[in-house]
């Protein structure tokens, strides 16, 4: 199975503060939040995950995309992406949801592979 798109994830400086911007303006709520609110999901009134907010530094264009697999087939995910071009930009980690890598597509656009 191929990974598949999970949700856009916004970078901010301050994810809560996004957090009540998108969900005013999106009608959204918080339905997940980790890492001592480094890293934020909010979603519909059907409980669907829309959009990610992970603190870090913006800069015009600071969205990437979460792809996301099952935990079993992770590794084999990683292997496929890499094969298609994309670059690791960090060694596969472990998280308390899951594990994660981050990666850039053959254009050096970043995007996370992640397996809940």
């Amino acid at each position: 199975m191929r990974p598949r798109l999970d949700l856009v994830t916004l970078d901010s400086p301050d994810p809560d503060a996004a957090a009540r911007f998108w969900c005013a303006a999106l009608e959204l709520v918080v339905s997940e939040r980790e890492d001592d609110g480094r890293w934020v999901v909010l979603s519909d009134a059907a409980g669907v995950r829309r959009i990610g907010l992970q603190r870090g530094a913006t800069r015009s264009g600071s969205v990437h995309l979460d792809l996301v697999c099952g935990v079993d087939e992770f590794d084999a995910s990683v292997e496929h992406l890499v094969a298609e071009g994309a670059v690791a930009l960090a060694a596969p980690r472990t998280e308390p949801y899951g594990r994660i890598v981050n990666l850039a597509d053959p254009d050096g656009n970043p995007f996370d592979l992640c397996a809940y």
